[in-house]
């Protein structure tokens, strides 16, 4: 099983966009995609079709944020999802010495900081919630987890 890849939408009157051009990114994504077309809450959903410009504090440019999942529920509530590893959304251990590794980890998660920023701003200026779902929030919602090979 591929870890990204086209999303065939099974319920195309559900999702706000072009339902021909949706990709998945990583498994859980693709579970949460399922998830949001067989749960009868979900009014509408769609995929990296809202764009939030940010200003990246790693390198004080402007960016875009492709923002993974957009979800209306039936009581009225819209919420921006993102979907990440609970390791990524944790400041990184500084090690005894500085690695490229930790390096890499620090710029990733000042870059994922400046994203939700950004995010949560666009959602308070419309009413909405911007939220991260992590391996536990997906087991949570009882979103099961795939790995490689299943």
């Amino acid at each position: 099983m591929a870890y990204s890849g086209r999303y065939p939408v099974g319920n195309p009157q559900k999702y706000d966009g072009d339902s021909t051009k949706v990709y998945y990114r990583s498994l859980w994504e693709r579970q949460v995609f399922k998830w949001c077309e067989s749960n009868p809450q979900v009014l509408r959903w769609s995929s990296e079709e809202t764009v939030i410009p940010y200003k990246c504090r790693t390198d004080n440019r402007i960016h875009r944020y492709f923002v993974d999942v957009k979800i209306k529920l039936e009581s009225g509530e819209t919420y921006l999802v993102e979907i990440k590893p609970k390791k990524e959304t944790i400041a990184p251990t500084k090690p005894s010495r500085q690695t490229k590794k930790y390096v890499k980890e620090v710029m990733t998660y000042v870059k994922n900081q400046s994203k939700w920023e950004a995010a949560e701003e666009y959602c308070m200026q419309r009413g909405w919630k911007f939220v991260v779902w992590t391996e536990d929030t997906l087991k949570s919602l009882g979103i099961k987890l795939l790995t490689a090979g299943k």
